[in-house]
């Protein structure tokens, strides 16, 4: 009889122990960057991208490898400046601009949102009535009561904690390419040969993409996200002051963002080829919301996939309502040198939280007003459009300087494609100032 050295028996639970350590750990350094890619994919975006897939099929997934570069060196960059800094993208903004032009970008990114708010709020009450009947202003006024107090009650790592296991919803979307019949050779042909006409409506549609993928909101979320961060652990630092830190929280950095943008557009993605398989192949190119487009798949994919896609629906509308609130509280807050931070009380931090919830009150009124949702939509986007090229200009200029990054600047490939990301955006609100055309 022999006996096994002492711990080998035991040595594959060891081993499965460490794997699942191992997996913890690269969960526990996703946050911002997953939480603010996944918003992205907000109702909102879902009609846009449903949109393309049925106006142009396949053709106009080649966006999505332009984006995903451009979007990526952005968010680094924003979410970077915040933890370098120790302080939001409005408060660095605003040692560049003067403060009356930095207010005023502020008031048009509230603008944007809350316009924003009100159309995912309505989708959100739209599609819970698809799923199971009722009235829909009664679930939209739901949603944003129910989104405003998790802001205002729950403690914000616990919230952060929610918000980040939210982002699997998202999934649906990807489920439902493998219910749906594609055409994998067209698919493959769109994102790297597409054919198209090269018409105002065509630009239009690619213009409203790169707008829903790169918006000035999710830059002032992510940087204050990573504020958020150094003020919740103790042991955190701006890494101004604890250049230790820098290899660690960069790389992290790099990881959680690289990620989440990926996540973006995979399901960006997903939406316009589950569009293109159904709703193009079927003769319809017109999708007037995301709930409109979740009615649409049932009778063609079937009720399998309309569930999956008004879940996607919901949940990203759980997930964006913080993020564009939050987003202008910051903002606001920041340009104003307002106490800030959901880790504070309501009655702590009164001018931000009173942001969060007029921003909210008002997306609801939206709902309740005689207001296209569709055609404020666009607006918004023209609003972000042009919101977008000072603020990312402004963006890349404090992270190229010494002055206020020190020895943290951004290395020159995320410059590159931070500045082209900027020179896209321009071109894109002069498209839209030139086109003024309807979505």
């Amino acid at each position: 009889m022999t006996s096994e050295p002492i711990g080998v028996a035991d040595a594959p639970l060891r081993r499965k122990a460490g794997t699942r350590l191992r997996k913890a750990a690269l969960f526990k350094q996703l946050g911002p960057g997953l939480i603010t890619g996944a918003a992205d994919d907000d109702p909102s975006g879902i009609a846009t991208y449903s949109q393309a897939g049925a106006q142009f099929g396949f053709n106009m997934l080649w966006t999505m490898a332009l984006t995903y570069p451009l979007m990526t060196a952005v968010q680094l960059v924003s979410a970077q400046i915040g933890r370098v800094t120790g302080c939001g993208l409005a408060k660095n903004i605003g040692d560049v601009f003067p403060k009356p032009l930095v207010l005023s970008l502020v008031g048009l990114l509230f603008i944007a949102n809350t316009i924003n708010i009100g159309a995912n709020l309505a989708a959100m009450g739209a599609a819970t009535q698809l799923a199971i009947g009722g009235p829909s202003h009664l679930y939209t006024v739901f949603f944003a009561l129910a989104s405003l107090a998790l802001q205002m009650f729950v403690p914000y790592e616990q919230y952060a904690r929610y918000l980040k296991w939210l982002t699997l919803v998202l999934l649906s979307y990807v489920a439902v390419v493998f219910i749906v019949k594609v055409d994998w050779v067209a698919a493959v042909k769109g994102m790297v040969a597409p054919t198209f006409p090269l018409t105002a409506d065509s630009f239009t549609v690619i213009v409203a993409i790169l707008g829903t993928t790169i918006s000035p909101y999710l830059l002032f979320w992510q940087s204050s996200q990573e504020v958020e961060e150094i003020e919740q652990k103790s042991e955190a630092k701006p890494l101004a002051e604890a250049p230790e830190q820098a290899h660690h929280e960069m790389r992290r950095i790099r990881f959680d963002t690289f990620l989440g943008m990926a996540v973006s557009n995979v399901v960006a993605i997903a939406i316009m080829m589950s569009a293109a398989a159904t709703l193009h192949a079927q003769g319809k190119t017109e999708v007037g919301s995301a709930a409109e487009a979740a009615e649409a798949l049932r009778p063609i994919a079937g009720d399998f996939a309309f569930v999956l896609f008004s879940l996607g629906i919901i949940g990203t509308g759980l997930l964006s309502l913080p993020v564009l609130a939050g987003s202008a509280a910051y903002a606001f807050g920041e340009s104003q040198d307002w106490k800030c931070g959901l880790e504070n009380k309501p009655w702590e931090a009164v001018g931000f939280y009173s942001v969060i919830a007029a921003a909210i009150v008002l997306g609801l009124g939206i709902e309740f007003s005689p207001i296209d949702p569709i055609r404020a939509l666009f607006w918004s986007a023209v609003i972000n459009g042009f919101v977008a090229v000072p603020i990312m200009a402004a963006m890349m200029w404090v992270a190229s300087q010494r002055s206020q990054m020190g020895r943290f600047t951004v290395t020159l490939p995320v410059l590159v494609f931070g500045w082209a990301a900027t020179a896209v955006m321009a071109v894109a609100a002069i498209a839209m100032l030139v086109l003024n055309g309807s979505p």
